[in-house]
């Protein structure tokens, strides 16, 4: 007999083709006269044409979100709000804008609406990381759930292919997780079989035909499922590891998960039998782990941590702050295996 606790979402989704054009409607649906459109100083002109769309019920623009949600940028954002007399906050792009969002919505309680460009997943959950000099705390806080999140597959079709890759790498990391999650259910385990499926099926050609519909919205479909799964049940030793990498390093997020999830996998593996016969009936092979190093490999994503700006030094810091205060595990964590599984993610070893 399963026995299991369920939680549903409250976010509605609107999903599909040149969905942009609803924005305005959407926002009217939550009573919101001033919306302030948030994205980071790259997609600072997708932040304009979004306000432009909005029309008078936009109150203008904040585009200076940054990796890691730091707790200044957040600070000046909050005070921008104010002076704009904000209503509401509606963030365009990736994790690093919805992060900043969330950060308000939790300093001020304003409602969320989310145009997502990526495939991090971030817009579907309750969880907050902020970064304080250099140490990342990640909470789940149910007040900062976003109330509309409305998909545009258009949006991801200019998202270029390398950048697309890591981000789809990111989301598997939320389904992979979710299959053997402490607190998994039957719809968890369901979503995210699903998300793996449609994220490995369609990333390769998304590669080969970046401006492929079908493809992106594939991946766009993965993407909202991997994120839900992870804002319905708890992440485990994978996201506690990116975490410590990105606020101890400054490391980019997607590429961060890109390069450790094979490790992870590999270190679990011997626990979470189950998960790991779901996961090699989406990458097929004797081994999950080292399928997915090929697979990633195969799509040109990141091997190596050193690749991205890690010293070699980190290593052994990094390992220290995993077992600190760690999410639970299937397996139980240790630090000598942590460091080990560190050190050849750093290398670019296979796991």
């Amino acid at each position: 007999m399963k026995t299991f606790v369920h939680r549903g979402q409250i976010t509605k989704v609107v999903f599909g083709s040149g969905t942009r054009r609803r924005i305005p409607d959407e926002a009217d649906a939550l009573g919101c006269r001033r919306v302030l459109v948030l994205s980071t100083p790259d997609q600072a002109d997708q932040a304009a044409r979004t306000a432009d769309l909005l029309g008078a019920a936009a109150a203008g623009t904040f585009t200076a979100a940054a990796p890691h949600t730091p707790v200044e940028v957040t600070e000046k954002a909050v005070s921008h709000a104010r002076n704009v007399r904000a209503d509401a906050v509606l963030a365009v792009g990736g994790g690093s804008t919805i992060g900043l969002g969330k950060a308000i919505a939790a300093r001020t309680g304003l409602p969320q609406l989310a145009l997502p460009t990526t495939y991090a997943g971030s817009e579907m959950t309750p969880i907050l990381g902020e970064t304080a000099g250099r140490s990342k705390t990640t909470r789940r806080l149910p007040e900062v759930l976003l109330r509309t999140v409305v998909y545009d597959v258009d949006l991801t079709r200019t998202l270029p292919p390398a950048i697309s890759v890591v981000s789809g790498l990111n989301a598997m990391a939320h389904a992979v997780e979710a299959l053997y999650a402490e607190d998994r259910d039957p719809v968890a385990v369901l979503m995210a079989g699903e998300a793996l499926d449609a994220l490995v099926g369609s990333l390769p050609v998304v590669v080969r035909r970046p401006d492929d519909t079908d493809a992106r919205a594939d991946a766009l479909y993965g993407a909202w499922l991997a994120g839900t799964c992870l804002g319905t049940v708890g992440m485990a030793l994978h996201h506690k590891v990116c975490h410590v990498l990105g606020g101890a390093f400054g490391l980019p997020h997607a590429q961060t998960h890109a390069v450790v999830l094979p490790h992870v996998i590999a270190y679990n593996a011997p626990a979470a039998g189950a998960a790991m016969t779901r996961l090699s009936q989406t990458l097929p092979g004797d081994d999950p782990a080292k399928a997915l190093f090929r697979f990633a490999g195969r799509l040109g994503a990141p091997t190596a941590l050193r690749d991205l700006g890690m010293p070699e030094s980190g290593i052994e810091q990094a390992a220290e702050l995993v077992v600190r205060n760690g999410y639970w595990n299937p397996r139980p964590v240790d630090r000598t295996a942590v460091r080990a599984f560190l050190a050849r993610a750093w290398a670019g070893e296979t796991p």
